[in-house]
């Protein structure tokens, strides 16, 4: 695999990760949203991942090598999960009858853990450039 290629790889991670920290930033702001535009509260945002093909230089000359993969957002799934049921009867939007308000099914707890997940694979991207950056460094003073 050439450089270049390496750090098409880790750029394209680093792309996906940023996308997930969005996704779970979104889910955190959104913890106590109890109204959307589609009715009823807020629903957590899952981010799902996939490989994603990275064409080298000679695959497009010859078109015979095998591209190399990355990784790219396939797509951003809701969350199928119950609401949380929180009893709240001065709450505009509690039932009448019972004082329950269906709270988003965001759990702090989860969303820290993704994130602390999504920010090392982050920084490993980073670590993963700056090493093949300091390998075409050193490669180009072998020829001085």
């Amino acid at each position: 695999m050439d450089l270049l290629q390496a750090l098409k790889i880790s750029s394209s991670g680093l792309t996906a990760q940023r996308t997930k920290l969005n996704i779970i930033s979104e889910n955190l702001a959104n913890s106590e949203t109890t109204r959307t535009k589609e009715g009823g509260p807020y629903k957590r945002q899952m981010v799902v991942f996939k490989a994603k093909s990275i064409p080298s230089f000679q695959n497009e000359l010859d078109e015979l090598k095998k591209s190399y993969d990355g990784v790219q957002v396939s797509e951003i799934v809701t969350s199928q999960e119950n609401f949380r049921m929180v009893y709240k009867p001065s709450h505009p939007d509690a039932d009448p009858v019972t004082g329950y308000v269906a709270m988003p099914n965001v759990d702090h707890l989860t969303e820290m853990t993704d994130m602390m997940v999504a920010r090392r694979a982050y920084e490993a991207n980073v670590t993963a450039i700056e090493n093949t950056k300091n390998m075409i460094n050193k490669a180009l003073e072998i020829g001085k």
